[in-house]
């Protein structure tokens, strides 16, 4: 396998947008990772190259508009930024890309994107949602909050500066949206019927942003196979806090969910 350890850019709807690719041996589907609400390409760690080796598969790792070394962020979100991501962003970003029915990888904010593009229609092999949100909880809103007073009490700027290219926009670009009023009632529970491929939606006990019921909803709604996995001592961030079962559980998900692929002749 082939990691590539440094970024390219690539303009998608008039702006700069940071990704890595990481080449395989296989062919089978293209593994893309969603990353969380204040997340980057290098907060994943090493976690998508694991699972990149780990199956054989070609992974692609990018970083949304305003977050690590993509375009700094110019004017306010939107409440339907996921929205807009899901529909509008993804969907050209992977036509850039020629990367045709992906398996998507998502955590937080990024799971919910995922979620919102299989539910549209766009075609999708299979979905890995970790502390997916699909509404708001009370649990999300005081998580949220707490976040702001740590940005605004400790060193989480500087922590994040080593992440993203504007630290305080991106950390306002997320956190405003999410605790304007008007955020209080989104919901995409309607796009759930809408996802046909199987799902592993992944859940800690622990989270600090959201409760059992968005695995449970997702479960109860989606229109295709759904295997859920709550976890004990979890907390928001699943591929971090449980990596090593987190790790085997979706590997072993998208081994199931590629089907048949095989190596290319050397």
């Amino acid at each position: 396998m082939s990691v590539s350890n440094s970024s390219a850019f690539i303009d998608v709807h008039g702006r700069s947008l940071e990704y890595r690719r990481i080449a395989a041996a296989a062919d089978g589907p293209t593994l893309v990772f969603l990353h969380e609400g204040l997340g980057s390409i290098s907060m994943w760690r090493d976690f998508p190259e694991r699972v990149a080796a780990a199956t054989g598969l070609p992974a692609m790792v990018y970083a949304r508009y305003g977050h690590g070394q993509s375009q700094v962020l110019q004017q306010p979100q939107g409440v339907d930024f996921m929205h807009r991501e899901a529909l509008e962003s993804l969907p050209e970003l992977l036509h850039r890309l020629g990367i045709e029915r992906p398996l998507l990888i998502g955590h937080s904010d990024g799971a919910s994107i995922a979620l919102i593009h299989a539910g549209s229609g766009h075609p999708v092999r299979g979905l890995v949602v970790m502390a997916p949100h699909v509404f708001v909880e009370d649990i999300s809103i005081a998580g949220i909050t707490a976040a702001k007073q740590a940005f605004e009490t400790t060193d989480l700027p500087q922590r994040l500066a080593r992440h993203h290219r504007d630290p305080a926009r991106t950390f306002y670009g997320w956190n405003d949206v999410w605790l304007a009023p008007a955020f209080r009632n989104w919901n995409i529970e309607e796009f759930l019927p809408g996802i046909v491929c199987p799902v592993l939606a992944i859940q800690g006990y622990e989270d600090e942003y959201g409760s059992m019921a968005q695995v449970d909803a997702i479960a109860r709604q989606a229109g295709g196979p759904v295997e859920v996995r709550k976890l004990e001592r979890c907390g928001h961030s699943p591929h971090r806090d449980q990596a090593e079962t987190v790790a085997a559980t979706v590997v072993e998900f998208v081994k199931r969910c590629s089907g048949n692929w095989h190596p290319r002749p050397a």
